[in-house]
């Protein structure tokens, strides 16, 4: 069976990857973001797919049974989820576009596939409590997850949730769990080293400037040998605490040295901001960020796109592998 997909809130579209990752037959028939930059991208990459660049309260229902899909892949805004947006929920007017799908989502006969992904803290939302209700209400069968990449084999943090449904009158046998799944069932071994996905020649422009420095105890730092990464969000370059990983080329012992010496002066102080230039810090690549993110090798962001928008991007973005695997499932 050939699968007519609607991927909403496309971003720079991680879905799509994910869907040509799954090595499921189907097609993206039409795209749907509002952000121009992201859509840019989006459409560098997939220069053949019908990408619209709208608010999703604008797609009537009549548009929607148009396209005639029998799948929605969908990442709606995670910010009235999290800390930074005030865990304002279904009162953060960011959740409208997500509020009207769900209305709608009775009238949408053709759909019998769904894949949404969200930030973790989603689960425990109002917003949350509409969408499956909405599901019950409507007979699907739905499962929810909350899978970090590095369970898939990706050296990479990034806690989500996801939820995956299925119109009941389809075979699914996927064997649904009531509590939230944390492990996929499949085994896929120990996330790979870094060394993996760095590049060999990386300009001197992503060495953390020593202002940054003066913050370095607050760093994540990661070598060759490393196996594990932060998650790095839309701010990364821009702020120290939590927004991602930086690398160096020194080992772990002289990683520890380091701070160990850097430690015997003030904190932030000029000799301790000397010490820590010896390791060289640099940031990731939004290159080896897309690695880490499992986009395929053939990715790239046009040459107009600046680096601040590059990382902004790529916070705002999805995993892919974790999705394939998800998808993977939901059409069994």
């Amino acid at each position: 069976m050939m699968h007519r997909i609607l991927e909403l809130y496309s971003g720079i579209g991680g879905m799509h990857c994910a869907w040509n990752d799954s090595k499921l037959p189907g097609e993206i028939i039409t795209a749907v973001d509002i952000n121009t930059v992201a859509n840019e991208v989006y459409t560098y990459n997939f220069p053949k797919t019908n990408l619209i660049t709208r608010n999703i309260q604008a797609l009537t229902l009549s548009e929607l049974k148009g396209y005639n899909v029998n799948t929605i892949l969908m990442s709606p805004p995670c910010q009235p989820f999290t800390r930074n947006g005030k865990f304002l929920d279904h009162n953060d007017p960011r959740t409208n576009s997500f509020l009207y799908l769900i209305g709608i989502l009775s009238e949408l006969d053709t759909v019998e596939y769904i894949l949404m992904e969200n930030v973790k803290g989603f689960e425990n939302s109002t917003v949350r409590n509409f969408f499956i209700e909405k599901l019950e209400e409507i007979k699907f069968d739905y499962q929810e997850f909350l899978l970090c990449p590095s369970s898939v084999g990706i050296p990479n943090k990034r806690l989500r949730y996801y939820c995956i449904a299925r119109r009941t009158d389809a075979l699914w046998n996927f064997k649904r769990k009531g509590e939230l799944i944390t492990q996929l069932p499949q085994e896929f071994g120990k996330p790979y080293a870094l060394d993996d996905i760095l590049e060999t020649v990386v300009p001197e422009t992503f060495l953390v400037k020593d202002k940054f420095l003066r913050k370095g105890n607050v760093f994540d730092v990661c070598h060759k040998e490393s196996s594990r990464t932060c998650c790095f969000t839309k701010a990364y370059t821009h702020y120290v605490d939590g927004t991602g990983s930086v690398f160096t080329e020194a080992g772990p012992e002289a990683i520890e040295n380091c701070f160990k010496m850097a430690n015997m002066h003030e904190y932030g102080s000029e000799e301790y901001v000397k010490c820590l230039q010896t390791l060289k810090l640099r940031y990731f690549t939004p290159k080896e960020v897309l690695a880490l993110m499992a986009f395929p090798k053939n990715y790239a962001f046009p040459d107009n796109i600046t680096m601040k928008q590059c990382y902004r991007l790529l916070g705002n973005s999805v995993n892919v592998k974790v999705i394939s695997e998800l998808l993977k499932i939901l059409f069994d």
